[in-house]
């Protein structure tokens, strides 16, 4: 049975112009005191996967459109919202300020201006934070600011790069370097890891306020999963409330109505007519529902060939044969590692390992840490068995000594072996090379990796 889907824009006046202006100036002017007077939560853009893309948009899938818009994105609403972050980031400051060292990590003493251009200078560098704040709180913290962009109606790689670009500048390299060195894996886990969590925010949200907002039945409980689901969005909206008029720009918009200008043939003047835009997906036919389908809906209704899943995380571990400079035996590690899988010909990752070496001289452990970032190449790029080249650079570290880490750069050979859409293996091994040390080693590592999402379905 043949089975179709399409999406289905409708745009209604309820009924004729409302009014009838003499000029735009005259309409902003009601428009102001209309919105002073009450302030009403109205609803802003669209998802994404509700517009219609023109034609040879993904001829080029990785371009940038979060400064440009061209393509229905509510610019306004993401710069208003964006303004809102940094409005409520001096607040944020104030109250890790007020936490004691042991909880928030951040050295107080020192000149604030200073120390901000010392912990610039220095980084970044590989952080010492407890798990849950490199874990949980900063890709939470990439969830917000990815629903941000998202909600403004941006494709998720735009949100992703928006998210980017806020949790670099705005945070590692802003606010929190005030306080702190910029983190290698917060520069990157926040970005990706958020890019994940902030869909399943997102569509989570989108669930709940199209049901009927309870969680467990309870409606203070769904009141608190959307605050915190979103709580920047949240944020603005109270603060519009409070103050009843518009301040930031807030709303989610599945179902639109809006007030709109438009010239009336004949007529002098300007007219204004109450309009709703709703977004309806249909299904016609009697074949299987959508959700059964073996790729994301989110390309379905978009066409977009890029999601979540291109993330991929990887474990598993090797074996170093070190310099004799380390005076180390040689040992097995354990690694970790997040990667984005962009295409089946190139990926980049960040890995982390970490051993406990026997010293020679004394028979002591010693702890080697090695992190890198790296690009990968792939041939034979429709096979599930797929040779490819590596390279990068990272740092060394011995004992968790800053002072005694050295920089190199690495590059070898592996192969890829694609187990299902979300499984693979990947083994290679590579020769790393450190100038400050004048050392060479060579690294085999075998890693266990997961894709996201649907993973590799493409």
């Amino acid at each position: 049975m043949l089975l179709t889907s399409c999406a289905v824009n409708l745009w209604a006046a309820p009924g004729a112009p409302d009014e009838k202006l003499s000029s735009s100036t005259t309409l902003e002017a009601r428009q102001d005191q209309a919105q002073a007077d009450t302030y009403l939560p109205l609803v802003s853009n669209s998802a994404w996967e509700e517009k219609v893309a023109q034609d040879g948009f993904y001829d080029n899938p990785f371009s940038v459109s979060v400064f440009s818009a061209d393509h229905g994105e509510d610019r306004e609403r993401l710069w208003s919202q964006t303004k809102s972050i940094f409005v409520y980031g001096f607040g944020v400051i104030g109250v890790i300020a007020l936490m004691p060292e042991e909880i928030s990590n951040w050295e107080k003493d020192g000149e604030l201006m200073r120390k901000w251009g010392d912990n610039v200078r220095e980084g970044p560098v590989w952080d010492r934070d407890v798990f849950w704040i490199n874990y949980i709180g900063h890709p939470y913290s990439g969830g917000i600011y990815y629903q941000v962009a998202r909600k403004s109606g941006y494709r998720q790689w735009d949100s992703f790069m928006y998210a980017t670009l806020m949790s670099t500048f705005y945070w590692e390299y802003g606010v929190e370097a005030f306080a702190e060195t910029p983190s290698i894996q917060d520069l990157v886990v926040t970005p990706v890891m958020g890019w994940a969590f902030g869909e399943w925010m997102h569509q989570t949200e989108r669930r709940l306020r199209m049901g009927d907002g309870k969680v467990m039945g309870s409606e203070g409980l769904g009141t608190l999963s959307l605050w915190l689901l979103d709580p920047v969005d949240s944020l603005g909206r109270g603060i519009n409330q409070l103050f009843n008029r518009q301040i930031f720009k807030a709303g989610t918009g599945y179902i639109n109505y809006h007030s709109q200008q438009i010239q009336s043939e004949g007529e002098a003047g300007l007219l204004r007519e109450n309009q709703w835009q709703v977004q309806m997906h249909f299904q016609f036919g009697d074949g299987k529902p959508l959700t059964a389908t073996s790729t994301p809906l989110y390309y379905q209704f978009s066409r977009d060939p890029i999601d979540y899943s291109i993330i991929g995380i990887g474990v598993g571990g090797g074996y170093a044969w070190l310099d004799n400079v380390w005076r180390v035996e040689d040992d097995p590690f354990a690694e970790f590692s997040l990667g984005l899988y962009f295409t089946n010909d190139f990926s980049a990752r960040l890995n982390y390992a970490r051993a406990h070496f026997q010293q020679r001289s004394d028979s002591e452990k010693l702890t080697y840490e090695n992190y890198s970032i790296s690009g990968q190449y792939y041939f034979r790029a429709d096979s599930d068995f797929r040779p490819y080249l590596t390279a990068g650079i990272g740092e060394m570290l011995r004992d968790q000594d800053r002072d005694l880490k050295s920089f190199f750069s690495h590059a070898g050979l592996g192969l890829h072996m694609k187990l299902s859409n979300n499984i693979a293996i990947q083994t290679d091994i590579a020769r790393y090379f450190s100038t400050k040390l004048d050392t060479q080693e060579d690294l085999l590592r075998l890693s266990l990796i997961y894709r996201l999402g649907k993973g590799n379905w493409r």
